[in-house]
């Protein structure tokens, strides 16, 4: 590997953890440096399925993915008044597993950090590449020179800012945004995700194993400004687009004002002409999230197995490898940035009409069913 050794990866979430456990794999010296303190992934669930598979099962960590997997097999939709009124079975193929996003990194940091240089508590600086190497400033660690970097550092992707530009040039409102908070007290039982509509809003419950959360989903245009780390004006927003809502949004709103751990962020795609430039790449969210209804996690981890494979294929030839990563990956990423629209059409309908809709045809998929297969 006479032109590739070392690796700088931005970002300690799904794909950045990934990365560094393949690269360390293919003989590879990464580098991860992560802005918190800590892994700080939500404790949202998330899927591990399709491409991502094989991935986990050749790191040895499906054993630990299926210990903390949920239980949920149903999504159940509500009246005003909490009555069931419909739902749809959410069966998982066998060998893909639900966990929450927390377990999953964790469990992802863990297998890598062995093999991988983990730079908590501090982020890039500047970037500044020459056709041999990238020079990196840090806000806290000494300048270092790496023959690659990569950005996994998410949808706002600090990286790509510097090194891409603004990303406003890159980033797609999709007319919905996000709330989630955890719900720690509230009885639900392991196997049904609850959720209640309103046209254009949804208030969903998620045992999560034990760890129950809440997620706000509702349709609005894109706010001018808006800056995703300003939690008091996220708590507005939510605030305004929830007021007078029945079944459990009074109580639900009053714990999102009151938490904590909250997250807000406009429900966005990121779509780029390349996934790299010189010696700098993209992986994950950060070069090409695919909206809160794709499989982002899934992606991220399919995406650094294709991204080290074929940086170890051919280390004297960054530019051919990277174009061959993306050439691949995008044939994953296409279909599911394709289907945003069905997905928000089922899990929020505009309006009433098509909640009663919605409604109806989960009704007539779950009769349709064999009576074994309808659930707990």
């Amino acid at each position: 590997m006479a032109n590739m050794k070392t690796v700088l990866i931005s970002g300690a979430g799904v794909a950045g953890p990934t990365l560094a456990y393949w690269l360390a794999r293919h003989g590879f010296r990464p580098t991860v440096v992560e802005r918190a303190q800590g892994l700080r992934s939500s404790g949202s669930p998330v899927d591990v399925r399709g491409p991502a598979v094989p991935v986990a099962e050749a790191m040895g960590i499906m054993p630990r993915l299926r210990a903390a997997a949920t239980e949920v097999t149903a999504l159940t939709f509500l009246d005003d008044n909490g009555r069931r009124v419909s739902g749809m079975r959410l069966g998982q193929t066998p060998g893909e597993v639900e966990l929450p996003r927390f377990d999953l990194a964790t469990i992802l940091h863990e297998a890598a950090r062995d093999e991988a240089e983990y730079l908590f508590g501090d982020s890039i600086a500047t970037i500044a590449q020459d056709e041999a190497g990238v020079e990196v400033t840090f806000e806290r660690a000494t300048p270092r020179r790496f023959d690659l970097v990569v950005g996994a550092d998410g949808l706002h992707s600090w990286t790509r800012g510097l090194v891409f530009g603004d990303e406003d040039r890159f980033v797609r409102h999709m007319g919905v945004w996000i709330a989630t908070l955890p719900a720690d007290g509230l009885d639900l039982g392991p196997y049904e995700v609850l959720m209640h509509n309103t046209p254009g809003r949804a208030l969903a419950l998620h045992p999560n194993r034990g760890n129950p959360g809440v997620a706000f989903i509702f349709r609005g245009p894109w706010v001018p400004g808006f800056d995703y780390r300003d939690t008091a004006e996220h708590k507005r927003l939510l605030t305004a687009a929830y007021s007078g809502g029945g079944w459990r949004t009074p109580e639900l709103l009053q714990r999102a004002r009151a938490s904590r751990d909250f997250y807000f962020d406009s429900v966005s795609q990121v779509r780029l002409d390349r996934w790299s430039t010189g010696r700098v790449a993209l992986l994950g969210d950060a070069a090409s999230c695919v909206s809160l209804f794709g499989d982002g996690s899934t992606l991220a981890m399919a995406g650094a197995a294709t991204l080290a494979e074929s940086l170890a294929a051919t280390p004297d030839d960054v530019t051919g490898a990277l174009r061959r990563y993306e050439q691949t990956h995008r044939k994953l990423v296409a279909p599911k940035q394709r289907n945003v629209a069905l997905a928000a059409s089922l899990l929020v309908p505009a309006t009433r009409f098509g909640i009663a809709a919605r409604n109806a045809a989960a009704r007539l998929l779950l009769l349709r069913r064999p009576a074994g297969d309808r659930g707990r």
